[in-house]
């Protein structure tokens, strides 16, 4: 999955309007964010293979340190631990914590089985929706609209930019999930994938944190 984890973010924010929307954001993507440079490293693999499933060409070959379910339960803790230490209380702590974590409970819908559920090589699970584009884009996009709808009633616009700006991210993040599951794969390297992905995580969070600045 890659735009509907921002409908967790944007529901996250609605629970605790201290949070700051682009560190949600990051933290929905967190395992993805670590993910590409143990790829680029070798520590975690991935191969690109044309046609692997109809929506992604992706193999993703071994990646127990981020998107084992283990290992997405444990980036949690330690994202409420460190929040917890930087902002006291409990509620902020535990948003974070879920929003790290909810990151494979996501993935799990439309991976292939190649979710591992502890740190080794062992079972590995996923419900295979990226076989079916049409229908991951859909449910992309629902989540998209009810976590955008959470947002909007819990906060209030102190500006102009603070009454469309969000309405208007979530349209492009819709588009922008149409071109990557119908429109040609790129002709990428893994470096460059890699690259591409991460400059495009930190574009999307930079973008909700200065429009989250707009509404109260």
């Amino acid at each position: 999955m890659f735009v509907g984890h921002y409908a967790v973010s944007m529901a996250l924010k609605s629970k605790d309007k201290k949070a700051s929307l682009g560190v949600l954001f990051l933290a929905v993507q967190f395992v993805d964010i670590l993910f590409f440079p143990l790829a680029v490293f070798g520590v975690e693999r991935f191969r690109i293979e044309e046609n692997y499933t109809a929506a992604s060409d992706l193999v993703l070959e071994y990646m127990p340190f981020t998107h084992s379910l283990a290992a997405a339960l444990v980036w949690g803790l330690i994202a409420f631990v460190v929040f917890r230490l930087y902002a006291g209380g409990r509620r902020l702590p535990a948003v974070m914590a879920v929003a790290v974590a909810s990151h494979w409970f996501l993935d799990l819908i439309v991976h292939t089985p190649d979710l591992p559920l502890l740190f080794d090589d062992g079972p590995k699970v996923g419900f295979g929706l990226w076989n079916y584009p049409a229908i991951t884009f859909v449910l992309e996009s629902v989540l998209l609209v009810i976590g955008l709808s959470m947002y909007m009633r819990a906060t209030h616009a102190r500006t102009r930019i603070g009454q469309y700006g969000m309405p208007a991210l979530v349209v492009a993040l819709v588009v922008i999930n149409a071109i990557n599951l119908f429109g040609a794969p790129p002709d990428e390297t893994i470096r460059a994938l890699a690259a591409s992905a991460l400059m495009l995580y930190f574009a999307i969070a930079t973008l909700a944190f200065w429009l989250d600045r707009h509404r109260g």
